[in-house]
């Protein structure tokens, strides 16, 4: 690979430069593009739940839930009348829930205010919940052919390795650049394949490590490419280590079944079933806090204490520790929560058909409870 001095800082091309990468970008994305299933259909709304289910989860996991999504909720009318628990448990093992509740709500708006209709403008459509400019942009481009930009980590480092940006990615002035490129670039036929096709770009060839320079269609024009840093690119400042957090979770039994607990719509794993517990201070001994802290959040005494082990989950910019517990109450025990929203007595397997969190899996995992034979399993055999 040809090397040349390295240069740092904010690059610019000019309005004409931006658009004669078009041509080239759409015969790659034609002669190349993966065969995914919403690539098949010019269905707005099938479209717009791929865009949201592809957000930060990869498109093989996304695959086989947007085909039961659309199953169970084949349009618009019908996820805005389901119930939200029926949303969740189709969505269960997805992951970020907010999205599901994101969906159910704006379906519901345009039920009432949309004659059950996507808009077909980026500044319509975000106006719905739970849809940001990147979302707009896709949906509008690729449903509605629309000349509407979007930004997302693939574009990013596209554009940041072939305009040759070596600042931070992430502040003000680079996103902006990078919005009014996308803007640039979608100008002029087949908006939406332009827009694939620079997703595609960075999902098969511009990848974070090894890109694959020598195929790409942008190679000629890549900054990156003849100043030889690629994989540097782009420039993300480094991340602060993650808040640790402590946290109890006790399996409590009662006549052959065990507490969930639905927890509130805000916060940390917002709406999602779990295990009883709460917060403990960092330096506390879990052995020592389990009685108080399920006597102040569910307001049952518990007998046969068993510590279990321990979990840890990374969220975005916390690690939670999960000490975990089994234990006990009398047949006659009644919950009196405090900090949860709703409480089931379930068999252990049955909460994995809830809609739950990674914590929450992997502490059944730990007190050997898995969905291997739990009832999702069988639904989703016979869908």
């Amino acid at each position: 690979m040809r090397r040349a001095k390295k240069t740092s800082g904010r690059a610019e091309r000019a309005p004409s430069e931006i658009r004669r990468v078009r041509a080239p970008l759409l015969r790659w994305y034609d002669a190349n593009r993966r065969d995914l299933p919403w690539r098949r259909t010019n269905d707005p709304y099938a479209i717009w739940i791929s865009e949201a289910m592809l957000q930060q989860t990869r498109v093989e996991t996304v695959i086989p839930y947007w085909k039961r999504f659309l199953e169970a909720f084949p349009d618009i009318s019908s996820l805005a009348r389901a119930e939200l628990d029926d949303v969740y448990t189709v969505w269960t093992g997805l992951g970020y829930y907010s999205r599901a509740r994101n969906l159910k709500h704006a379906a519901e708006t345009l039920v009432a205010e949309h004659d059950g209709r996507l808009p077909d403008t980026a500044e319509e459509l975000l106006k719905l919940k739970g849809i940001g400019p990147y979302t707009a942009g896709a949906v509008a481009s690729i449903a509605f052919d629309r000349e509407a930009p979007l930004v997302d980590g693939n574009v990013i480092r596209v554009f940041a390795r072939w305009i040759g940006i070596r600042e931070d990615s992430a502040t003000r002035t680079v996103v902006e650049q990078m919005w009014a490129i996308a803007a640039e670039l979608v100008k002029g036929s087949r908006p939406g394949d332009l827009n694939q096709a620079l997703m595609e770009l960075g999902a098969t060839l511009c990848t974070p490590r090894n890109p694959q320079c020598p195929i790409c269609p942008l190679q000629r024009r890549c900054d990156a490419n003849a100043q030889g840093d690629a994989e540097s690119l782009p420039v993300k400042e480094k991340k602060a280590k993650p808040t640790r957090l402590r946290a109890i979770a006790a399996s409590i039994e009662r006549g052959g079944k065990i507490l969930a607990v639905r927890r509130p719509e805000t916060g940390l794993m917002a709406g999602l079933w779990t295990l009883p517990g709460g917060p403990i201070g960092v330096a506390e001994e879990a052995k020592d806090r389990i009685g108080t802290v399920l006597a102040e959040t569910v307001g049952l005494e518990i007998r046969d204490v068993k510590a279990i082990g321990r979990v840890e989950h990374l969220f975005t910019h916390r690690r939670l520790e999960l000490e975990v517990f089994r234990c006990r109450v009398d047949k006659g025990a009644r919950v009196r929560r405090c900090g949860f929203v709703a409480h089931r007595w379930l068999a252990a397997r049955a909460i994995l058909d809830l809609a739950h969190a990674g914590p929450t899996r992997k502490a059944l995992s730990l007190l050997g409870v898995t969905d291997e034979t739990s009832a999702r399993t069988a639904r989703r055999t016979n869908t």
